[in-house]
């Protein structure tokens, strides 16, 4: 398999779009512990997967999640919320790649907005063969900070 094109060979359009990837969810009952609040770890799971789809369309290649750290849980995130989860390309190396995803919280009755939880994941780029690949880098559509 090829490595992955360069960004320098994408319109501008194209990382935009590939730099950035949203998913929405609505908390329900399911997904809570006692306390009516999201599980940790379905929160983890969301954030991994945010960021899996995220990387996926940068690299346009086999991902795989490799390492999370500094996973910030600001806030409890209610039963009968919507969370929204953006994840961003915060840094790519040769064949590694990380993602920062922020978890928003809204009240689905209001037009209000909290960040409950962010989080860093670091993916590698795999071929056919399992091995690692390049990646296209450097990821200079994207932001820091979170953005509501």
């Amino acid at each position: 398999m090829a490595p992955s094109p360069s960004p320098d060979s994408r319109p501008a359009a194209v990382l935009d779009e590939a730099a950035e990837t949203r998913i929405v969810h609505a908390v329900f009952p399911g997904d809570t512990n006692h306390y009516h609040t999201l599980f940790g770890g379905t929160a983890l799971e969301w954030m991994d997967q945010a960021a899996f789809i995220c990387a996926t369309r940068w690299c346009r290649t086999k991902v795989v999640t490799v390492r999370t750290s500094e996973i910030d849980y600001k806030h409890p995130v209610p039963e009968g919320t919507i969370v929204e989860l953006i994840a961003r390309i915060a840094d790519t190396g040769t064949t590694s790649l990380t993602v920062r995803v922020d978890m928003f919280i809204e009240p689905m009755d209001e037009h209000d907005r909290t960040l409950a939880c962010t989080g860093q994941f670091t993916l590698v780029a795999l071929d056919d063969q399992d091995n690692p690949t390049p990646v296209p880098g450097p990821a200079s559509a994207t932001q820091d900070e979170p953005q509501s």
